[in-house]
């Protein structure tokens, strides 16, 4: 779930997630936590096909047979095309290379990292 849209919603056997300390599998009857959603890639696994999906960062519940990942904006990789995702990629490393001073070093490399994730998200073979 996004600020604006339900990205995702559905019944899943696995869930893998990536938090800012590690990735975690998130099976039925998986402990309550709430924990950081990571800039990375989410894996959901739908019988024996798996669907990728590019997190822009966000926090997750897990509790009682359900997950809820609340995120700043999600993809998934069907959606995600190609041609302009690394287009975006390029010309984030670009403005990385120029970005001058912190704020301006740390918001390029997010960006760099957002851009990252959206290429992963359809290279990656499940």
């Amino acid at each position: 779930m996004t600020p604006t849209r339900i990205v995702w919603e559905s019944e899943v056997k696995e869930i893998i997630l990536s938090t800012n300390s590690a990735k975690i599998g998130i099976l039925p009857n998986h402990a309550p936590i709430t924990t950081v959603a990571d800039i990375d890639i989410l894996q959901i696994r739908l019988n024996d096909q798996w669907l990728k999906m590019a997190l822009m960062g966000g926090c997750a519940r897990i509790g009682n047979n359900k997950i809820l990942v609340l995120v700043n904006d999600a993809e998934k990789d069907s959606d995600v095309d190609p041609q302009e995702a690394q287009q975006t990629l390029e010309i984030a490393e670009a403005d990385l290379r120029k970005a001058e001073g912190k704020r301006q070093i740390i918001e390029a490399n997010l960006a760099l990292r957002r851009a990252k994730v959206r290429v992963q998200t359809i290279n990656t073979i499940s």
